[in-house]
């Protein structure tokens, strides 16, 4: 296993670049590739290049031959001694680009030369100070007889089997990329505020062009929302995006030249769903953002990974909240902060979003780091409100454009434009773990007072947690629904605050955490008969859904324990489903029964063992019964939300398609699924085929939609991806892990594809009650499949690990099945050290 790093022993680079040249010769097994880097001295020690699988033909300094003695494994090290101060360094190296499964560094998918550097693929393309505090100018020469030859910045140059790029910003070796095939581009322009043009392409195999289009309107929607939102222009002559089919992430940044998975590229109203669409547009945000939040200033090392994931998730979000529905779109970023992130943090893989130790930076690729980076991120801006906010990021643009920057830096921009003293609120990067905030109240004489404690459990390594700054939104809502107190945030800076409301007519409702103003867990004493006027009155979106979504969890916690419960959802319900059409995409939120997932981890958190059978049996017998009491209401909403015309995936008649669906998921259940198979038949769009294929699965009569949508898509590969991931993902607990069984062992399983492999092995995981089988079926099919993947593609193997991070809540038997299974996964000869990581980090969290 590799040393752990820390952020201790981190030590400035001694010596900076004032350019990287690189020529490549493309072929499949043998590519050559040429670089020259120039180096000047700023500090002293050893000159320190990091190589992976390189077969190494030549090295020198200034012309002059190096001993390949010099080598040491994945390290050339020369001594200061032997080096000027300023100097040049060659090497020619040859790399196998189609035997490189994992893929890192260059790669073949589908006959296309591509690359993927982050966090560490340089090193597996030549020999390089492989590190993001290391920046350059890159100019980069191409030969290939492939048609289109692509890199980083602008083309200076071309002839026939070549093409010239020249980057003129500088950036770190994992922002490189070079893509070379047969591709065509789906053109466009864009001009800038200040007034320059800039040519915008989406390259995608011959045959895509159709489905590239709503990428393209994204990226425009994305260049103009960072000129009004943030000032932030583009700054080269051209934008490049290509669609892959092989990646083991969503997308990459890479200056001007974005590799993206196809899936996230590629849409139509045939083959894509509006979650789809939303997604692509939202990614495709994502990544040209980091063009100033990870490009034009980036980390400084990869333990300050959030600084740049965090800050540039926060501004997609926000992105995608201005182009649709702000108050829907921060309920899903919550549901999915709770269901990945949360659980994340309950675990033996908690870490803090800044980490001080790692073995492996892929494996750190996390919701921690990610969505709970955007959280504290939006708590900044909480606090500071949205001038001094704005004032920060100008100065932060202005103060560290061209650098690589820390955590330190960061907080330290919104100290000096603000005024505010951050040394607590820095604690969210450095401490681990999620908050929970307990409310109690006293109502005496027209005065509330409400008294909140805050608690961090201990996590791996942090076992004391002192208290953070927690910014508090708040409402009150009187007993006849109206508003007495509109959102206040109160700054809780203390394990223990109280704070007053005075003059009140009557006891009001405690509107809690407002827009989720915090990523904590909230313990408070609250009557059902409260839930429901919040469900009904409040006027914070939010809060309204979180009132809701507490009933039905409520309920579904007492039936997977043994009592009854549900009836005060189910009458709540009314009022809203007679409103559902004020809002359709916020009441399918609201129909939308909480996951086993989340009933397994309330349960847990109240100190019983959660039976993931029974919790299955509670959430089918609740949603039941709410179909029951309210099926008339339901049939007319299915009915009132469908979509007449052409399919548009814009945010209302994605609203209206949810609603139905959600409608359609309950109706299923009593009607036989006569509904869900008249629209599989009839639907012309994803969206709706997906959702009403899905509610047969459930049902137990897919056969015949299985086999005609697994025909006609035949020769999609997105859309199969879809095919595999329904099917053990919505099939009965007791038949799912035979049916993933047998999907694997169709001949169109290509597992070492990572869409294809996370579609099915991932969405077993997502079944709940058929993942925690008690039989322990479910674990061994997902560790089978994991170690055969892992000597092919580490990367996608470790990061799937992560299903078992809960495994120690669960009774003894179960426990002892999965100690087994990932037992034989850890024994496996010659486990990569990403997986090794991952599984002895999980392993240790059952002692």
């Amino acid at each position: 296993m590799t040393a752990t790093q820390y952020l201790a022993d981190w030590r400035p680079y001694p010596f900076e670049i004032a350019q990287t040249r690189l020529e490549f010769d493309l072929a499949a097994r043998a590519t050559r590739v040429r670089s020259q880097i120039a180096f000047r001295r700023r500090d002293a020690g050893d000159l320190m290049l990091d190589g992976a699988g390189l077969r190494t033909l030549s090295l020198a300094i200034d012309g002059r031959p190096l001993d390949p003695a010099l080598v040491q494994g994945e390290r050339l090290v020369i001594p200061a001694a032997d080096l000027p101060d300023a100097f040049t360094f060659s090497a020619e190296v040859e790399i196998d680009p189609q035997g490189n499964t994992a893929l890192e560094g260059l790669y073949l998918s589908g006959g296309i030369f591509c690359t993927q550097c982050e966090a560490e693929g340089f090193r597996h393309i030549t020999w390089y100070p492989d590190r993001p505090d290391v920046m350059a100018p890159f100019h980069v020469t191409i030969r290939s007889d492939q048609p289109v030859l692509l890199s980083n910045g602008n083309p200076v140059a071309s002839a026939p089997g070549q093409a010239v790029w020249h980057d003129p910003w500088p950036k770190p070796a994992y922002l490189f990329a070079l893509v070379a095939g047969d591709l065509v581009a789906v053109p466009d322009s864009f001009t800038t505020m200040s007034g320059r043009k800039v040519a915008l392409n989406v390259w995608v195999r011959p045959g895509d062009q159709d489905r590239a289009g709503y990428a393209m309107e994204s990226l425009i929607r994305s260049m103009k929302w960072d000129e009004k939102a943030y000032g932030r222009e583009y700054d080269l002559d051209v934008f490049n995006i290509v669609a892959v089919d092989d990646f083991n992430m969503g997308a990459m940044e890479n200056k001007g030249l974005n590799i993206f998975n196809s899936k996230l590229v590629l849409a139509s109203a045939e083959t894509a769903t509006d979650g789809d669409y939303e997604r692509i547009e939202g990614v495709i945000g994502h990544e040209y953002f980091h063009n100033w939040t990870g490009n034009r200033i980036t980390c400084r090392d990869w333990f300050q990974l959030c600084l740049k994931e965090g800050l540039t998730v926060f501004r997609d979000q926000q992105f995608t909240g201005d182009m649709r529905s702000a108050a829907v779109k921060r309920i899903h970023d919550v549901q999915t902060l709770r269901a990945r992130q949360f659980r994340e943090d309950a675990g033996p893989l908690a870490h803090p979003p800044r980490p001080d130790h790692y073995q492996e930076i892929n494996n750190f690729y996390t919701a921690t780091v990610y969505e709970k980076g955007a959280e504290v991120i939006g708590m900044l801006k909480r606090l500071v409100g949205d001038e001094g906010y704005r004032r920060a990021l100008d100065l932060y643009f202005d103060r560290h454009d061209g650098q690589a920057c820390t955590i330190e830096d960061w907080i330290k921009v919104f100290q000096d434009a603000t005024g505010r003293d951050l040394a607590q609120f820095k604690r969210w990067y450095t401490d681990a773990g999620t908050p929970r905030l307990t409310l109690s109240e006293d109502w005496r004489d027209g005065t509330l007072t409400l008294d909140f404690r805050q608690e961090t459990a201990p996590t791996p390594g942090q076992p004391d947690k002192p208290p953070r700054v927690i910014p508090i939104a708040i409402g009150l809502i009187g007993p006849n629904g109206d508003e007495v107190l509109p959102t206040t945030v109160l700054e809780m800076t203390e394990a223990r605050q109280s704070f007053r409301f005075d003059g009140l007519g009557a006891r009001p409702v405690v509107s809690l955490l407002r827009d989720f103003s915090a990523p904590v867990t909230v313990a408070r004493k609250i009557a059902a008969q409260e839930q429901a006027l919040l469900l009904a009155h409040d006027t914070d979106a939010y809060a309204r859904w979180q009132a809701g979504h507490d009933l039905a969890l409520d309920a579904l916690v007492a039936r997977a324990t043994g009592t009854e419960g549900g009836a005060e959802f189910s009458r709540a319900l009314a009022g809203l489903l007679a409103d559902a059409e004020a809002d359709p995409a916020f009441a399918a939120l609201c129909l939308s029964l909480p996951g086993e997932e989340e009933i397994a981890t309330t349960i847990a958190a109240r100190g019983v063992t959660p039976d993931p059978q029974a919790i299955h049996a509670a959430r089918e017998a609740l949603a039941r019964g709410i179909t029951q009491a309210h099926q008339p209401a339901l049939a007319r909403l299915y009915e009132a939300m469908a979509t007449p015309g052409p399919y548009r995936p814009d945010a209302q008649g994605a609203g209206r398609r949810s609603l139905r669906l959600a409608c359609l998921g309950l109706l299923s259940r009593i009607d036989g699924a006569a509904r869900a198979g008249a629209l599989f038949s009839a639907a012309s769009n994803m969206t709706e085929r997906q959702g009403a294929l899905e509610c047969l699965i459930a049902a137990g009569r897919d056969a015949d939609a299985l086999e005609a949508f697994g025909r006609e898509f035949a020769g999609n590969r997105l859309v199969m991806d879809k095919w595999f991931m329904v099917q053990p993902l919505r099939a009965a607990p007791e038949r799912a892990v035979a049916r993933a069984r047998a999907l694997a062992a169709r001949p169109d399983f290509d597992w070492k594809n990572p869409n294809r492999f996370r579609a099915l092995i991932g969405g077993l995981g997502a079944n709940h009650a058929a993942f925690h089988a008690a039989d322990g079926s479910g674990y061994d099919f997902t560790v089978d499949w994991l170690m055969r993947l892992d000597p092919v593609n580490p990367q996608t193997t470790a990061r799937m690990c992560s299903g078992f991070e809960t495994w120690t809540r669960y009774d003894a038997t179960r426990q002892a099945h999965a100690r087994a299974a990932l037992g034989r996964l850890a024994a496996l000869p010659g486990l990569s050290r990403n997986t090794a990581e991952m599984v002895t980090r999980i392993l240790a969290g059952g002692g």
